[in-house]
């Protein structure tokens, strides 16, 4: 079975998507990261190749999660402390050490569909890594079917190395790897006509 673990930040105004607020406003940015976030998850939970996990921050008892409805059938876990790459590995060792193949996705990609993640797990039946790029040089999904803290420690997280970096690490490891299609993440104004072109209404 494959995981899909999906990362998100509480989409409450003034935390999440804060780099739209000058072209949003305050409380349409949170509103817009909670139909990605919702919009994320059915699409996990449409691929059906395993259990569906978000992982989010703050802790789901926390106030801010209040009145925010998520789909049934979803395990609910804490990121926890340290940076993203601390926390994206401590998840990904969690998975990986249950028996777990892994898919690390955000809610930030407006491609990220089911048909994607059926492709992403299937591509790792045959490679122990695979990888999409994002145009900004992020990544919008990681798999793995063997762990290494190498993928995590010492990367310079929000900025255009990630993706290289992550895929000369692979290298690095001798791992085979896939190396899926460029993807596109929603976070600056810019990149707005893109979410209305693929989210669902």
């Amino acid at each position: 079975m494959t995981r899909i673990i999906i990362f998100a930040k509480a989409p409450q105004p003034g935390f999440a998507k804060t780099r739209l607020i000058p072209a949003l406003g305050m409380k349409e940015s949170a509103e817009l990261a909670q139909r990605m976030l919702l919009n994320t998850l059915h699409e996990a939970m449409d691929a059906g190749i395993g259990a569906v996990e978000l992982c989010v921050t703050p802790a789901i008892r926390h106030s801010v999660w209040r009145g925010i409805r998520l789909p049934a059938g979803i395990e609910i876990s804490d990121q926890g402390e340290g940076d993203l790459g601390k926390r994206l590995a401590q998840a990904a060792q969690r998975a990986l050490d249950s028996g777990d193949r892994v898919l690390l996705i955000g809610t930030d990609c407006v491609e990220m569909s089911a048909a994607l993640l059926c492709e992403a797990a299937l591509a790792l039946c045959e490679h122990d890594a695979v990888i999409h790029g994002t145009a900004d040089g992020g990544y919008a999904l990681l798999g793995l079917r063997k762990f290494s803290s190498l993928l995590f420690e010492d990367i310079p997280w929000s900025t255009a190395a990630v993706a290289a970096l992550t895929i000369a690490r692979i290298g690095q490891l001798g791992w085979s790897m896939h190396v899926g299609q460029m993807l596109h993440d929603v976070d600056e104004p810019q990149d707005l006509a893109a979410f209305f072109s693929y989210i669902r209404p």
